[in-house]
């Protein structure tokens, strides 16, 4: 695939960038370096190669999502500076 003069602009474009003619076509020659490389890539035969989803192999190392205590209302709302009828009273804020 042949890089365009077009192709440039609208790229610079998506990127906001105001290129000069310089820049422009220093990009329209990095771009199809980058395309020359993945056609490159393209040639290689992957059909028995497992995709991966991250080049070290690494595993979830969280912790399992365990409830260690319940919500308790009376503790929760002995936090607030209002409440009433067991729920949090804030100031109004609309007439």
């Amino acid at each position: 695939m042949a890089i365009t003069d077009e192709t440039i602009e609208y790229v610079a474009a998506l990127a906001k960038l105001d290129l000069s003619g310089e820049e422009k076509e220093k990009a329209k020659k990095d771009l199809g370096s980058i395309l020359a490389y993945m056609d490159t890539m393209n040639e290689l035969n992957t059909d028995h190669i497992e995709p991966m989803s991250h080049v070290f192999p690494i595993r979830n190392v969280f912790r399992e999502d365990v409830v260690v205590n319940e919500p308790n209302r009376d503790i929760l709302l002995s936090n607030a500076p209002a409440s009433k009828d067991g729920c949090f009273m804030v100031p109004k804020t609309v007439e």
